[in-house]
């Protein structure tokens, strides 16, 4: 789905690109022309969100400004350039299920808290909490199950060989019970 763009012609004749909406970028570094792309009502909003390498969903666009969100934060942007960002599935608030990497780590279930694009891994870091205390490590999404519905105990990932006798052999003899 990334990388597909929507023609959309206006009645003067003129040709814009329009992305497939939601998507998903950073705005690591501020814009050098100001605060005037920044809706007027969200300026307080926005600026509490980047710069940074917060990960910022774009969810829709009003003809002027595009609307973000970073959790429950919302505000508005006039079209400007951002960093886009490949989408792991996993979004501020959803509930996962960490897995283990051996013995390294203990599984627990916590509420995706933050996401940050770290560019020298190429890849989004999620931040967790669980109950009122945020986790101290960042986790991968290969790291992360998202829980959609736990109704049924999902199959088991290791291969465990099925003992086949048929009764026959010998017994050893010598030991008494």
């Amino acid at each position: 789905m990334l990388g597909i763009v929507l023609r959309v012609s206006t009645s003067k004749m003129k040709t814009m690109d329009w992305p497939l909406l939601p998507d998903y970028g950073c705005i690591p570094r501020w814009p050098e022309d100001g605060q005037a792309f920044i809706h007027p009502d969200d300026v307080p909003v926005a600026t509490r969100c980047f710069p940074s390498e917060r990960v910022l969903r774009r969810e829709r666009f009003d003809g002027v400004y595009y609307h973000y969100r970073y959790g429950s934060l919302r505000f508005r942007l006039r079209p400007s350039m951002w960093l886009k960002v490949k989408p792991d599935g996993i979004d501020i608030g959803d509930i996962v299920e960490t897995t283990g990497a051996a013995l390294e780590r203990d599984l627990f279930i916590a509420e995706v808290w933050g996401m940050y694009y770290v560019r020298r891994k190429g890849c989004i870091l999620y931040r967790l909490k669980r109950g009122d205390t945020t986790v101290p490590n960042l986790f991968k999404a290969n790291n992360l199950r998202l829980l959609t519905e736990k109704a049924t105990v999902r199959p088991g990932e290791t291969v465990h060989p099925a003992p086949k006798w048929d009764g026959s052999g010998e017994r050893i003899g010598g030991i008494e019970l």
